[in-house]
């Protein structure tokens, strides 16, 4: 992950040597060569996916000079991407993001013991019928619906047991199919919380600047670009639903008509599909990505 661009691109290349620094840890050499077990613990996940998006954001202005600040309307990132969109946007530094996804990832693995925590996605319910789904499933456990990602596609996150029943309950109510996630601790849901203590505490300490362009908000869908209500909204996410469906849709209602997506992957590209169709959406990972992108810019 994030090879090519190291190998074509000095300014991504320093990025990544940035966020080895920041967390005094080689994390390029673990994105670059594995071990692909290593790479997905939540700790070193949640940093790597920053550097790539933040690397290829890096070449896309040095080398291209084009900038956020020229051509972007809003930011926006699903989940731990939200930091991603506050550094892109000059309101996080990179080192700041850095170590703030590395103590997010250690606080949420923290705060649940392995076993205990479960995801699940259920395809073909919309947002109102999984919240009914997670309630009946619920009794005395946490089961809270944890991302909203696209019409059909709402994901739960509680204790194994509540997500266990939802899974059973969820086809009763009208879902296609109800699959459990492979991850490592049920995120964002109420079991979160010492988790979001712990970036309060963080984040209390972080220099956080007025973003460049607003951030679309996880907790809320809205456009935010107050330091203080970053801040808050930051913490507030670790426990609380990403509202990605309506994010993009906000961002549509103010008139924008295309997303890019910066970084490993095309599961946004996708998700912006399924949520609107009149909306154009592309990835942009590797080096031709790159020079796709700017010869269209």
């Amino acid at each position: 992950m994030g090879l090519a661009l190291s190998e074509a691109f000095e300014s991504a290349r320093l990025v990544f040597e940035e966020v080895n620094d920041a967390l005094s840890q080689n994390l390029s050499r673990l994105m670059f060569e594995g071990p692909e077990d290593e790479l997905r613990l939540t700790e070193n996940a949640q940093p790597a996916l920053m550097a790539v998006s933040m690397a290829v954001l890096r070449v896309l202005s040095q080398d291209g000079h084009v900038t956020v600040g020229d051509k972007a309307s809003f930011v926006a990132g699903h989940s731990l991407g939200e930091y991603t969109a506050l550094a892109a946007a000059g309101s996080l530094g990179l080192v700041d993001a850095a170590r703030l996804l590395k103590l997010r990832g250690q606080a949420m693995q923290k705060a649940v013991p392995v076993g205990e925590g479960a995801m699940t996605a259920l395809l073909g319910l919309d947002l109102e019928v999984a919240i009914a789904v997670a309630k009946a499933a619920a009794e005395d456990d946490v089961c809270d619906p944890a991302n909203d990602n696209a019409p059909g596609q709402v994901v739960l996150s509680g204790a194994t047991a509540a997500i266990e029943r939802a899974m059973k309950l969820a086809p009763e109510m009208g879902a296609r199919r109800a699959l459990p996630l492979p991850v490592s601790a049920p995120f964002h849901c109420a079991m979160m919380a010492p988790a979001a203590e712990a970036m309060a505490e963080a984040l209390a300490t972080t220099s956080i600047e007025v973003p460049v362009v607003p951030v679309v908000a996880n907790v809320t869908a809205s456009a935010v670009n107050d330091p203080p209500v970053i801040r808050r909204l930051l913490v507030e996410q670790v426990t609380g639903m990403v509202r990605w469906r309506e994010s993009v849709l906000y961002m549509k209602a103010q008139g924008v008509d295309t997303l890019i997506e910066l970084g490993a992957g095309k599961v946004l590209t996708g998700l912006t599909k399924r949520i609107d169709r009149d909306l154009a959406g592309r990835s942009v990972e590797g080096p031709a990505d790159i020079e796709a992108l700017l010869k269209d810019l």
